[in-house]
């Protein structure tokens, strides 16, 4: 069987390292907001580009910190309207919700599965304060959007899927809004051994109300200025996540290589492939191609031994929990959610591996 992502390989590479770095963890005697998150924020924020990384609980609470951020710091009022696409995982809408905004949402476009100028327009008003900008499946929107955006709004990443890509002018996803979201969830491209999320920002006020806001509101023990929540980078994986941090960038070359290969191999008009036109600019988290008959995709794929996945089955606003926007209609986004499949693609994928998931879907 081909998994779709094999994690066990993947962390075991570092296996002596984590043993190591473990070891130091715990005779640190210090477990909470330690030594080793300051390395990790320090390391991270380096990598992307920007002043301030600010390790918090999960890509969800990244999200939602940032916008309580802005709240706190009166950039946004409870209430505001901020863009989001349709098309996204829940976790971009629930962020927006628990910081007390309204989401709105905006179709993607259907070749990138990233919003652009043209819908955002149609959903634009005067309500309007910020945007939720999704680097949906690792690929970046285009920076022509992005510009745009950032002349009137509040532009925020949700990059939890594109750790390491690149624009044309080499900034990374974390450093081209406002601010930017990050998961360190198991299976993204870099992925700690239990969830993890950081804040990316060049701005002192919103970095230092964050690190307010994760730990209980507070300036220093006991002294709690604002209304916050338990939302701390956990020590022992901001060590681990400091390991992988070096290999980033070579696994996401892997990636790139498994993916161009499939853009390039993969020949079989009932499968349609994603549109990238730059492959700097998508980490290829995801692989994700558009089958009209799916169940009967994923069962021919599952019977030659070919593991996939779904990405997402069910649209946030047709989610039970979401009930009041089951009522809103967006043919794109719900196309893209009725027909997507993930394809195998990591960085400990070898070449024949690619051969054998390019041979059966050729075949298809």
């Amino acid at each position: 069987m081909i998994k779709f992502l094999d994690l066990h390989k993947i962390n075991d590479r570092y296996r002596n390292d984590f043993e190591t770095v473990f070891k130091e963890f715990l005779n640190s005697g210090h477990y909470i907001l330690g030594q080793g998150v300051s390395q990790f924020e320090h390391a991270f924020a380096n990598y992307c580009g920007t002043t301030y990384s600010i390790g918090v609980g999960t890509g969800l609470d990244a999200i939602s910190l940032i916008f309580k951020g802005y709240v706190a710091l009166g950039k946004l009022q409870i209430g505001d309207e901020i863009l989001v696409p349709a098309n996204t995982f829940i976790a971009s809408v629930l962020g927006i919700l628990q910081a007390g905004l309204k989401p709105v949402f905006v179709e993607p476009n259907l070749e990138t599965y990233t919003i652009t100028n043209v819908e955002i327009a149609k959903q634009k008003t005067l309500k309007t304060k910020a945007i939720l900008l999704v680097h949906l499946y690792g690929q970046l929107v285009d920076d022509a959007t992005l510009a745009d955006c950032k002349k009137d709004l509040i532009v925020v990443e949700d990059a939890a899927q594109a750790h390491g890509a690149q624009n044309a002018s080499g900034k990374r996803a974390g450093n081209l809004g406002h601010a930017a979201a990050f998961s360190f969830y198991p299976s993204k491209n870099l992925g700690a051994l239990g969830d993890g999320g950081a804040v990316c920002t060049n701005d002192y006020d919103l970095a230092d109300t964050i690190k307010q806001l994760r730990n209980y509101g507070s300036v220093s023990k006991y002294v709690n200025v604002r209304q916050g929540v338990n939302s701390r980078l956990d020590d022992v994986q901001a060590r681990f996540l400091t390991v992988k941090l070096k290999d980033l960038d070579a696994d996401n070359d892997v990636r790139r290589k498994i993916a161009n290969r499939y853009l390039t191999e993969l020949k079989n008009s009932k499968i349609i492939l994603p549109l990238c036109s730059d492959l700097r600019a998508h980490a290829f988290h995801l692989f994700v191609v558009r089958v009209a008959h799916r169940n009967d995709f994923v069962e021919y794929a599952k019977k030659h031994q070919i593991e996939t996945l779904i990405h997402y089955p069910i649209p946030p606003h047709k989610q039970e929990a979401l009930k009041v926007y089951n009522h809103l209609k967006f043919p794109i986004t719900e196309h893209i959610h009725d027909t997507v499949v993930s394809l195998p693609i990591s960085p400990v994928m070898d070449e024949h591996d690619v051969d054998r998931v390019l041979t059966v879907l050729n075949a298809y």
